[in-house]
């Protein structure tokens, strides 16, 4: 691997986390936050005032009275309300389910308000976070590990070269629902969140969306799948989440990916389910649902693309493959292994076995076999054993060349195409000893 081939993960990281992690939470500031306000005639003076202060920061929305506001901030319609009662009363309604951050904002601002009206203000906490949650950063830790577990699992499922495609997505589909119920009771005996299972259907959804649009990527992006999850699932997702800072007070750009981005709906869904009586579940279920779809579909497409390679190749049109590296783990390397069974948890379960003998049934030893990639270049190199036998794992989903060499014997050569989830078996029969020849 070249210098920049083995430098451009890194770089990624750093340069990623500066600006996608700096920039939006260095200084945050509240964007087009909606404030129900009341009597209508208070909202149509403090509207202008407001945007002269601080133009684009809050949304007035003018209601009736504060039964009204009140119930704005319950439907999700707004995130805090100011209504003011007489010339020295007013009240400010919050909500801290939505972020602290974005409570803190609203409080300073509308006390400020109050202040320069000469009225008193009183603060009614509408929807508190659980108990065990006092900073209300607990659900967004919760929804971290839903989020990047599953990409990190398909990071090592693709080392998993006997498996074969439908197996790895019902493995990623089992750890999925492992994850979502073991996560969420977990947070529930911490006191975290709110005693509702329907959670655990949002934190499967979120495993499925990561987990098979990561691993349906795979095949076209090939070598660069960590560094364009990392930079969907991580670098992309969480600035723009509204869960380390609400949405609201990050800059536009990242404003915008909130409703589109997969851990930015599973918090709203979320949030909807534990604070809001379900409002407001419709978009984050169908984006939900749309990313592990389009999972799906890639994978699907894939499995096509890799079916009609292989009937190329076995018409004479290969071409040499680039094997997909990781560089987050370390990839699995061409070796020999044990030509016995391999029946227990834990063995290293052969891609390639085989044979040799003579004509007559008797084995051939110390046989030097060598298998060499698409391209020529040998991948490894093994002997047989006293009955004949060879093994090889770690090689590639790919047209490989095996080339036998044994004293005595006439060289040979086979083509194998090896996939995933099967244990392919190559055979050798040697009839014609040619006296003097000997392995390389």
């Amino acid at each position: 691997m070249s210098l920049a081939g083995s430098l451009w993960f890194p770089l990624l990281f750093f340069f990623g986390f500066l600006i996608c992690y700096m920039l939006p939470f260095h200084s945050p500031s509240p964007h087009d936050v909606r404030v129900a306000v009341a009597p209508p005639a208070v909202a149509q003076r403090l509207g202008p005032a407001l945007d002269q202060k601080a133009p684009g920061a809050f949304e007035v929305i003018p209601v009736k009275d504060a039964s009204a506001a009140r119930k704005k901030i319950l439907t999700r319609q707004a995130v805090a309300a100011y209504t003011v009662e007489g010339p020295a009363q007013a009240t400010l309604y919050i909500a801290k389910a939505d972020g602290t951050f974005l409570e803190q904002a609203a409080t300073s601002t509308f006390t400020a308000v109050a202040k320069q009206g000469g009225q008193t203000i009183r603060t009614v906490e509408l929807v508190p976070t659980a108990k065990g949650d006092v900073t209300g950063t607990g659900l967004f830790y919760l929804s971290m590990a839903w989020n990047i577990a599953p990409y990190i699992a398909v990071m090592m499922l693709m080392r998993a070269v006997t498996l074969s495609r439908r197996a790895k997505v019902l493995t990623l589909a089992g750890m999925g629902a492992f994850m979502a119920v073991v996560g969420f009771y977990i947070a529930l005996a911490m006191d975290v969140v709110p005693n509702d299972p329907l959670a655990i259907a949002y934190g499967f959804l979120i495993t499925q969306a990561v987990a098979q649009f990561s691993y349906g990527l795979v095949p076209f992006v090939r070598q660069f799948i960590p560094g364009v999850a990392i930079t969907l699932f991580v670098l992309l997702s969480i600035p723009s989440s509204g869960g380390a800072i609400p949405y609201q007070l990050v800059p536009g750009f990242f404003r915008a990916l909130h409703p589109v981005m997969p851990l930015g709906n599973l918090l709203d869904a979320l949030h909807g389910i534990f604070y809001f009586d379900n409002e407001g579940l419709l978009r984050p279920t169908l984006v939900l649902c749309g990313w592990a779809a389009a999972g799906f579909v890639l994978i699907g497409v894939g499995a096509y693309l890799q079916r009609r390679k292989a009937a190329q190749a076995e018409a004479g049109a290969t071409a040499e493959e680039e094997m997909v590296e990781d560089p987050t783990f370390e990839a699995p390397v061409p070796h020999a292994v044990s030509p016995a069974h391999h029946e227990h948890f834990g063995d290293v379960i052969p891609g390639l076995v085989g044979t040799v003998r003579t004509t007559s049934g008797d084995p051939v030893t110390d046989a030097l076999v060598t298998v060499l990639a698409t391209g020529g270049h040998q991948l490894m190199r093994t002997r047989t054993d006293d009955e004949g036998r060879y093994a090889a794992a770690g090689l590639p989903e790919d047209f490989v060349t095996v080339l036998l060499l044994a004293r005595g014997h006439t060289p040979a050569v086979a083509r194998v195409l090896l996939t995933a989830g099967r244990t392919h078996r190559q055979d050798f029969v040697l009839d014609t000893p040619v006296h003097g020849a000997h392995p390389a």
